[in-house]
């Protein structure tokens, strides 16, 4: 499976940002919002019984909060019939290239707002 239907899309929500990870059967299985408190990045994060994307969502809300100085939601969605763990690890290798590609662009093109 190559999973190129995994999808981010950026949502600027005033000076906040949604992040909208979506894959597979795409739904919502897990949101997790980080923001800067003082030195440090605190983050929430719900997920839906049965889901798993909790173990991915708030580490990428973490890590986006703390790249761009501003407080960002992960909402993530990704569903595929009987996967392997081999195929489970290619989707968070897959999306956290994702998440660092949309932080490069953002840092290159003047976005950050730190």
């Amino acid at each position: 499976m190559s999973f190129e239907d995994i999808k981010l899309e950026a949502i600027p929500v005033g000076r906040d940002l949604l992040l909208l990870m979506t894959g597979g059967v795409s739904h919502i299985g897990a949101a997790s919002t980080a923001y800067p408190a003082g030195d440090r990045i605190e983050a929430l994060t719900s997920a839906v019984p049965g889901h798993k994307e909790h173990t991915l969502s708030e580490d990428y809300a973490r890590r986006a909060s703390a790249a761009l100085g501003r407080t960002v939601t992960v909402v993530m969605g990704i569903h595929y019939d009987n996967l392997s763990k081999e195929e489970i690890m290619e989707i968070a290798k897959r999306t956290s290239s994702m998440v660092d590609e949309y932080l490069l662009e953002q840092q290159v093109n003047g976005a950050d707002r730190r």
